[in-house]
């Protein structure tokens, strides 16, 4: 885990670790370290490994209404993937020059957007494959963009505009999923799958171990 204060960046290894860092025991300067009021911690940043299970595929937002770097709008309702379903092919970065990476899987569309599981390929036959799906399960890259067929477009007016949209795809046929550096849609992110159960206890316990 990183911890990130005024001070810089802080890696601990353990739960141990960071009570010692909360406490200001890391031979930090003065109120470098440690948590004496709720003040205090809202300088204090943990950045925790997500763990991702690749059995499943990895959950994948792969697109959103969101404003994206072109000032362009996907519209949700508008995704046609029925032909995609039958070659679900997982690109990287839009390169059709090289076999796909993987495949996609339990793909479907709702108003937040469109979503679906990547299965990256096994190392034995595709290393290359294997090696991307290795650095999204350790977090360096997180980021896709979809690749499809313009159906239907539509141009705001000028009130609808204000937010800087200029353009909004109302229909699209997807043709396939890329994962990339980085993505013309901020937003189309690896989704962080965190375990419920036992995190407030987790943190209830670090809380408790620093009035002690």
């Amino acid at each position: 885990m990183v911890v990130r204060c005024k001070s810089g960046e802080f890696q601990v290894r353990s739960r141990a670790g960071l009570l010692e860092f909360l406490r200001g025991d890391l031979g930090l300067r003065s109120n470098a370290g440690g948590i004496k009021t709720a003040a205090d911690g809202l300088d204090v940043e943990c950045i925790a490994p997500v763990q991702l299970s690749m059995d499943q595929g990895v959950p994948w937002i792969f697109s959103t209404f969101d404003l994206d770097r072109f000032d362009e709008r996907i519209d949700p309702a508008g995704w046609d993937f029925k032909r995609y379903l039958e070659n679900p092919v997982v690109q990287w970065a839009h390169c059709f020059s090289i076999p796909a990476i993987g495949r996609a899987e339990k793909v479907f569309a709702d108003d937040k957007g469109l979503h679906g599981n990547i299965v990256f390929n096994d190392k034995d036959y595709d290393p290359f494959g294997w090696g991307i799906g290795e650095r999204v399960k350790a977090g360096v890259i997180r980021a896709g963009s979809v690749g499809f067929r313009i159906l239907e477009i539509e141009l705001p007016s000028k009130e609808n505009s204000k937010d800087g949209t200029a353009l909004i795809f109302r229909k699209q046929e997807l043709f396939e999923f890329s994962i990339c550096n980085v993505p013309a849609n901020p937003f189309a992110l690896v989704k962080a799958e965190t375990k419920t159960a036992g995190f407030p206890d987790f943190w209830g316990n670090i809380i408790h171990s620093i009035q002690e």
